[in-house]
């Protein structure tokens, strides 16, 4: 089977490297891909939101399967464009990507579909959370606890320029559900958990996420996708918008059971660089299925190991990221046994450097939560770039739990 996976994260890396491990591949493309992907797959320089020059390489390469990395081009439409010409494609379509891309549709699906969720409020007033209705790369939510953090956050999420949804302030335990679709069926992954703030003890302010562990311990995940899920996938077929591809609730467990915080149309980062080495190497046959409306056959087998991903980011993330600084210690982390995936690198002049906010995710495995931490942060010690920096506390309850 020839694949063309589209992105250039450390999600895809995790993707590509787990693809690549599929018996039945015959070829791994990825547009653009980075360095790290490059190892698995041939990258080609068109970008992701290039839906005209994807659609033209897909057909030129006569690939059997696309999968779709990032949200913004599945918002933007580009399983739709991919479908219409013939292609096999593992993302939805433009008007089930919707559960991402508007927290307003995402809200209304929900209410339909009788699933909980947040309440909206009529006006800002703390304790509140604050969201961009559209895309805003994982940093559009603003948790205000106190008036100084409203007042604060105001300004910041009006910059976004976009439409902003309300909510009440939830409080619990988060977990990150993803579940494989075909339209019509579900079929869970592991439970994770990322870390969204900058700093230690969930201080500063939103990321993409700074780290993440799976699996999340006492969780039911098929209780779970059935719950929320399993109505949400109807309602979206109900509305003529069945949903291909993964279907990501990030939740709070609250006393009054589990609530959706939001719906995304993609797999998460950094959960995904925890999933994949947990995971059988039977993905592309997952993928594949899902991608023809038909997941019957689909067994997803899952090892009993734990696994932790720290992110090592750059000084100013979220703010500002780095580019072209040199990145030493990959490799002796990678010696460690640990998996290091590209999330914002580039070579210059053969040297690997920076070029984005989270520069790599530090993966390790073991057979507990603590054991997968000591070795993710002995090989996150390792890597170092001008700046360099990581959060200190990834699993850290976790591990303290079990």
């Amino acid at each position: 089977m020839k694949v063309l996976l589209i992105g250039s994260g450390g999600r895809e890396h995790a993707l590509a490297w787990k693809l690549s491990r599929s018996p039945s591949l015959a070829q791994l493309h990825c547009a653009p891909g980075n360095p790290g992907i490059a190892r698995h797959a041939r990258c080609h320089p068109v970008r992701a939101e290039d839906p005209e020059g994807l659609l033209a390489l897909a057909l030129d390469l006569a690939v059997d399967l696309v999968v779709i990395g990032p949200e913004a081009p599945l918002v933007a439409g580009i399983a739709d464009a991919l479908r219409r010409n013939g292609v096999p494609t593992f993302g939805p379509s433009a008007a089930a990507a919707a559960i991402e891309g508007s927290k307003m549709f995402a809200k209304d699906v929900m209410r339909a579909a009788g699933v909980p969720t947040a309440e909206t409020m009529p006006s800002a007033q703390a304790p509140c959370v604050i969201k961009a209705d559209g895309l805003a790369a994982g940093k559009g939510v603003f948790v205000c606890r106190t008036q100084e953090e409203l007042d604060a956050a105001l300004p910041t999420a009006a910059a976004l320029g976009q439409p902003l949804v309300i909510e009440e302030l939830l409080e619990g335990r988060e977990v990150s559900i993803f579940a494989l679709c075909d339209g019509a069926r579900v079929i869970p992954l592991a439970p994770a958990q990322d870390f969204k703030r900058a700093f230690d003890d969930d201080a500063g302010p939103n990321t993409g996420g700074m780290g993440s562990y799976a699996p999340a311990p006492d969780v039911d995940v098929h209780e779970l996708v059935d719950a929320i899920h399993g109505p949400v996938l109807a309602e979206l077929a109900r509305r003529g918008s069945p949903f291909i591809g993964v279907l990501f609730a990030g939740l709070m467990l609250t006393e009054n059971g589990p609530h959706v915080l939001e719906f995304n149309c993609r797999f998460g980062d950094p959960e995904t660089q925890s999933l994949m080495p947990l995971l059988d190497d039977t993905l592309l046959h997952a993928l594949a299925a899902c991608a023809t409306g038909d997941a019957r056959s689909v067994d997803l087998r899952w090892s009993d190991d734990a696994a932790v991903t720290v992110a090592v980011a750059a000084a100013s993330y979220p703010a500002a990221g780095d580019v072209g600084s040199p990145i030493a210690g990959v490799e002796q982390a990678e010696a460690t046994g640990a998996y290091v995936f590209h999330a914002g690198t580039a070579l210059h002049e053969n040297t690997l450097v920076t070029n984005g906010g989270r520069i790599l995710g530090v993966t390790a495995t073991g057979a507990t939560i603590t054991a997968a931490r000591e070795r993710a942060y002995e090989a996150a010690s390792l890597v170092s770039f001008d700046g360099a920096r990581y959060r200190t506390d990834v699993a850290r309850e976790a591990a303290a739990l079990v």
